[in-house]
């Protein structure tokens, strides 16, 4: 299957150049007007049976070519999502990384699923999602193929179909202090309705330098797009963040297939230091590892040693092995819906 993507005018240049390409999904308004996502794809690859599709973390957006090579020699079409007011799909009149709540997010990742395995008509379809992706990814496919969804069964009303989840660092709890994650967040969940766009903090920037090459990293991306310092944690969003915790604490039933990888050992968030890039310094990996089991039947956890925060920007050895617990995992456990 090699549909001409480049001869559809709704598919148009990326940013990144080359072969890429970009299609906007136009999504409902909202109280700042105009809203949509992006979707990404390399046009030049053939495409396969089998399909990926890859949701970004907060301050952030797809710049991870290496991760579409990886993918793509084991036979993976790669696809990426901009979520609405992130990277591509943020517009001047819009608050940036900005909702109030995280279900909005299920109209763009159906449109994608809809684009991916209706209009372009891959067989296979796999989600991949990254921190808050990870959050994102997994209400919504708790939602898709839960036994309160569409129990796992394509074409139906709930949305499309999933054959497996992958999770780089999912976002499933709050990195901070007792009093944060208890006091504040009943603080925010009562008061955040009535001043949503207050900002209440902000990322801080040492894990952003580590990766960027103007500050002695490894890689390139677009800094106005991912700034170091982030954009500003919001009340309203900060209140849904939360509440999406609360959900998977309280258990998920996600049928399909999951996979979540973490790194092997947590490192300090707050400050610089010389760990930054093997350790996740971002979120607390064994919250991560005590909650995953809750999301669904099929959880199989995996732990790369020597893995930052996004798995998929570890320095070597831990990247190639990220890349091969993924490729290794969903050959075996998609292997039946091939073809």
């Amino acid at each position: 299957m090699s549909p001409d993507l480049a001869a559809d005018p709704r598919w148009t240049p990326d940013v990144l150049g080359g072969s890429w390409l970009a299609q906007t999904l136009e999504l409902r308004p909202d109280d700042e007007g105009e809203v949509v996502a992006t979707l990404v794809t390399d046009g030049g690859r053939p495409r396969t049976e089998k399909a990926v599709l890859y949701v970004h973390g907060f301050v952030d957006y797809f710049f991870q070519t290496h991760m579409a090579d990886a993918l793509a020699e084991d036979g993976w079409t790669f696809y990426a999502l901009d979520l609405r007011k992130y990277g591509r799909s943020l517009r001047p009149h819009q608050t940036p990384n900005y909702v109030t709540r995280l279900s909005d997010y299920a109209e763009e990742l159906d449109a994608a699923a809809r684009t991916v395995t209706g209009e372009l008509g891959h067989s296979t379809f796999v989600v991949m999602g990254h921190s808050t992706g990870g959050l994102v990814t997994s209400l919504w496919a708790d939602a898709r193929t839960g036994a309160a969804g569409s129990a796992g069964t394509a074409g139906t009303a709930a949305g499309p179909h999933v054959d497996a989840l992958v999770l780089n660092s999912p976002w499933f709890d709050l990195n901070k202090p007792w009093f944060d994650r208890v006091v504040s967040t009943r603080l925010v969940d009562l008061f955040g309705p009535l001043a949503p766009r207050v900002p209440v903090g902000r990322l801080a920037p040492h894990y952003g330098r580590a990766l960027h090459r103007e500050s002695g990293g490894e890689w390139d991306y677009d800094l106005t797009l991912k700034p170091h310092e982030g954009f500003p944690v919001r009340a309203g969003w900060l209140r849904a963040i939360r509440r999406g915790h609360a959900q998977v604490a309280r258990g998920l039933d996600i049928r399909c297939p999951v996979l979540v990888l973490t790194s092997d050992a947590t490192g300090d968030a707050t400050r610089h230091h010389d760990a930054l890039l093997t350790t996740d310094s971002v979120l607390d990996v064994e919250q991560t590892v005590r909650v995953a089991p809750g999301i669904g039947p099929d959880v199989t956890l995996v732990r790369v040693p020597g893995g930052a925060h996004d798995l998929s920007l570890s320095p070597e050895p831990a990247r190639s092995r990220f890349f091969t617990e993924v490729t290794t995992w969903l050959d075996a456990r998609t292997a039946h819906t091939d073809g």
